[in-house]
């Protein structure tokens, strides 16, 4: 019940600005696949507090990063910038479809489940249907594995079974008082 009112409050919080985060004084947190967005000509992201079955606009960026938190928002946004024109400097508009950057980070080995591999961080320009919703757009890169509430468990086999679970917090993130 407790991981079920940790979720509920991520997707009914307030929108907010996302930073690298300091360390953290909760002795459990969880580890999931945070999701964030930065519109069209925007240069940070945002934690995205409604699920991946949202309209995204032509010129955005779609971030994924596994994360841990020990708050309702995820905190550990994408370290890799939300930078469209970069991303997609090769990849040509046009009036069929749109185009989404998509940046996918893996996380860290302080919280990386036993026996995982981090892997490669993903940065691609996607061109999609105009009607595509951010779901759409990450299952065109990538393998998803999600549970029946529609929580994304794990993109491209990563964490190979697990889904948001609540571990303790990594010593390294620890606050020292």
């Amino acid at each position: 019940m407790k991981f079920k009112s940790f979720f509920l409050i991520l997707i009914i919080s307030a929108t907010t600005l996302v930073a690298t985060p300091p360390a953290i004084a909760a002795e459990k947190g969880w580890r999931y696949w945070g999701y964030f967005q930065a519109g069209p000509g925007k240069t940070s992201w945002t934690s995205a507090m409604t699920g991946p079955t949202v309209d995204v606009a032509d010129g955005s960026v779609e971030g994924w990063s596994f994360v841990f938190s020990s708050e309702a928002v995820p905190s550990i946004a994408p370290a890799a910038k939300p930078e469209f024109a970069k991303i997609c400097a090769n990849t040509k508009a046009d009036e069929d479809t749109k185009r989404v950057a998509l940046i996918i980070e893996f996380g860290s080995k302080a919280y990386a489940p036993k026996g995982e591999k981090i892997q490669k961080r993903i940065i691609r320009c996607v061109r999609t249907a105009k009607e595509s919703q951010g779901i759409d757009i990450l299952g065109q890169v990538v393998k998803i594995r999600s549970a029946t509430s529609g929580l994304i468990c794990g993109l491209k086999n990563y964490p190979a079974k697990e889904c948001g679970l609540e571990i303790t917090t990594p010593r390294s993130m620890v606050v020292k008082k």
